[in-house]
């Protein structure tokens, strides 16, 4: 009897020791975590039923980084991952993270790998090991790919045979181009060299012998006949091409060799003329055993420690949906556990994600870097949540081959990130158009890339909301309503309703500065950011336009009331609108989407869970009301976007660089938002980095006629005597 009972005690002091905080998982249910936009097929997979009676539990997150997180934290259990996703889990610190079943295809469903890249020349091809490799002529999948560009740009730069990689004036992705283009002879390395077309025009002109063996040397894009896995085996067949660098499975069918269970196929190309290039500079027949350079490992699986304890039955409930998914054609199938009609899932020995990666040589390609000094792009924020997002991108960002790398650096305020931009110790900050202008004025900044908002493009419209059943029928009837601001300075928020007010001779233009006005034609205000020293504004003033203000009201704290930043509950567009909802405001000052965004189920906070659109409308200046999809006949003002802002003193090529980075990054994470979401709230917080209402960012050089209309804007609220 003292034996149980002390083997009792073991057992729950090792189990409330594993998990601290959250329930584990029983032997018969498992917490899937999915990006939220997946919530509803995982919810449709889990009610599957199969012959194992183990249970799926759908747990969302915001992205597949926030799975990563959950998982570690036991709040989930495992979800699908690819060896990105690997890399960051592996780095996290104090993981404990395992692959234990791999998503395989099911033509080749014994390969180690999901792909092993080679080198492929003529057989005959007169080289003295790979150092030979210098002035051939280069056939690649393409730029930024894995076995046609970071595979061998990684490896011939571990042997001395690529040289320096690190020349301060240039990008990395330039460094890279100079080096392949020092290297070869002639190359073809089709696509889009960077997401700005004018950077990537300057490059391929520049850099153009990489573009020389290509079907159409002057685009150097796709779609062309020697690009991607096969064309660059054709380049070398039929091109003039003497290395090829591309996967084995696409060198077997190429030259008709059986590839896993697909037996051999007849081809016109004669494999007796090629050889594998081997790492050592060795060579083998293309019909022998290839010398890989490095692999890619399969996707796959992912769980914590604690699941593998019960892994088995894991395994077959996932074999088990794979089998219903394959047999109904479910949409589930592809979509959360990443399995069709080629892929299946391969049982495999648990393994930490990061031995995963490295036994397939692969966690130097990810992390390729040719510093000291290693470049970075360095982010400016003016709080904690802020900070946090940032952190999360960079490693995101960086485990997604976007190069050079982010770096966070932390303020007060916005404009001491401005003055810390202009001063050098940070280089980029997203600002409203409004703030942009003060950015130009005071701190010799200049914007260089802009947020884009759906089917407006770069702009949007800011407007005045009110409630539907209030009386107030023209902007002339809020004399002495209760206002709620997005923030000083801020367009929608501030520029806008002050334009208006004069515009209309509701504010006297003599009456300075323009804060004072607004406090003495509203009877109560919030208007974050006011207290700033920097604006001069009366204590008597301020403290009225700052009396609706809530600081962090989710957790009663006042200390935070009235700052510029996501600190105060009531700034922004978001905070604004909640100030009309619960703050006691007759009136929000904010942008065109920011009612549709946060109502009719959009957002699902506490405060804005049950808010309908209909119940809202917008005043227009010139009198009466409309609906809020209405705003572009009833609104304050057309607005240029939310810009990124660095210093003016920096070089073309670094500003350059920096365009480069955002616009790729926003290419990548538009596209695969269930891997990081770049626009959208974090952790409960709005607007960080870049405003939510963002769908992309784009680079901008000169001003626009929408930028020339709003100086109009600006001119008026900046006359203030």
């Amino acid at each position: 009897m003292k034996r149980l009972l002390l083997v009792l005690a073991v057992v729950i002091v090792a189990q409330a020791h594993v998990i601290p905080r959250y329930r584990r998982s029983t032997s018969h249910e498992y917490k899937m975590c999915v990006p939220e936009e997946l919530l509803e097929l995982c919810q449709q997979m889990a009610s599957q039923e199969t012959k194992s009676t183990a249970r799926i539990v759908c747990i969302p997150a915001r992205d597949r980084f926030e799975c990563i997180e959950k998982i570690q934290q036991r709040v989930a259990d495992f979800g699908t991952v690819d060896p990105e996703d690997m890399y960051i889990a592996a780095k996290t610190p104090d993981q404990d993270f395992a692959v234990f079943e791999e998503i395989r295809t099911r033509e080749e469903p014994e390969a180690e790998f999901r792909y092993e890249a080679v080198a492929v020349i003529h057989k005959g091809l007169n080289i003295n090991g790979i150092e030979g490799l210098k002035g051939l002529n280069s056939c690649h999948t393409g730029v930024g790919r894995n076995v046609g560009y970071k595979i061998p740009l990684t490896k011939l730069k571990q042997k001395g045979i690529i040289g320096n990689l690190n020349e301060p004036e240039l990008s990395p992705r330039e460094n890279e181009l100079k080096a392949f283009s020092t290297l070869f002879n002639k190359a073809c390395i089709v696509g889009k060299w960077s997401e700005d077309p004018k950077i990537n025009l300057k490059w391929k002109k520049q850099y153009s012998n990489l573009c020389a063996l290509c079907e159409h040397p002057d685009v150097c894009d796709y779609p062309d006949n020697f690009s991607g896995y096969d064309g660059a085996l054709r380049c070398l067949a039929h091109n003039g091409g003497q290395v090829a660098w591309t996967k084995v499975i696409y060198v077997r069918k190429f030259f008709g060799l059986p590839v896993g269970v697909t037996p051999a196929k007849p081809s016109n190309e004669n494999p007796e003329n090629f050889a594998y290039l081997c790492p050592d500079g060795t060579r083998v027949p293309v019909t022998g055993t290839p010398c890989r350079w490095a692999a890619r490992p399969w996707q796959g699986y992912m769980a914590n420690a604690d699941v593998i304890k019960t892994v088995d039955e894991l395994r077959r409930k996932i074999e088990n949906l794979d089998t219903v998914g394959t047999k109904n054609h479910a949409p589930w199938l592809e979509k959360v556990l990443e399995l069709n009609e080629k892929l299946i899932p391969k049982e495999n020995k648990v393994i930490p994600a990061g031995d995963y990666l490295d036994k397939a040589n692969y966690t130097d390609v990810i992390e390729r870097d040719y510093g000291p000094p290693y470049k970075t792009v360095r982010v400016c924020v003016t709080s904690d949540k802020e900070l946090e997002k940032c952190e999360a991108l960079s490693k995101s960002a960086f485990s997604r081959n976007i190069r050079p790398r982010y770096a966070c650096v932390q303020e007060k305020t916005v404009y001491d990130c401005m003055k810390t931009i202009r001063d050098n110790g940070a280089d980029i900050i997203t600002l409203d158009g409004g703030l942009v202008d003060t950015a130009q004025r005071e701190y010799n900044l200049v914007p260089i890339v802009g947020e884009q908002y759906g089917n407006l493009g770069g702009s949007y419209y800011a407007v005045a909301v009110v409630k539907k059943g209030s009386s107030f029928n023209s902007i002339a009837d809020l004399k002495g309503a209760k206002s709620c601001h997005t923030g000083i300075g801020r367009t929608a928020g501030y520029n806008a309703p002050l334009y208006t007010l004069i515009k209309k001779n509701l504010i006297d233009k003599s009456n300075c500065p323009y804060p004072k006005a607004l406090s003495e034609f509203f009877s109560e205000s919030c208007l974050p950011g006011v207290k700033d020293p920097r604006h001069g504004i009366a204590e008597a003033n301020s403290d009225k336009l700052c009396k609706l203000c809530g600081g962090d009201v989710d957790k009663h704290d006042l200390s935070t009331k009235c700052n510029f930043d996501s600190s105060e509950s009531y700034s922004g567009y978001t905070g604004a609108f909640r100030c009309l909802v619960q703050g006691g405001g007759d009136v929000a000052f904010v942008k065109h989407v920011t009612v549709p965004g946060n109502t009719d189920g959009k957002n699902t906070e506490s405060w804005a869970v049950n808010l309908k659109s209909g119940d809202y409308e917008l005043l227009c200046p010139d009198g009466g009301r409309k609906p809020v999809d209405q705003y572009q006949s009833c609104n304050l003002a057309h607005a240029p976007p939310h810009m990124v802002v660095t210093s003016r003193s920096k070089s073309d090529s670094e500003v350059d660089e920096i365009r480069n980075l955002l616009v790729s990054t926003s290419s990548e994470y538009t596209s695969r938002p269930d891997l990081f979401k770049l626009f959208g709230s974090f952790k409960g917080k709005k607007d960080l980095l870049f405003k939510d209402s963002a769908t992309g960012l784009i680079s901008i050089t000169g001003e626009s006629e929408i930028q020339k209309e709003y100086s109009k804007v600006i001119a008026v609220v900046n006359g203030c005597a």
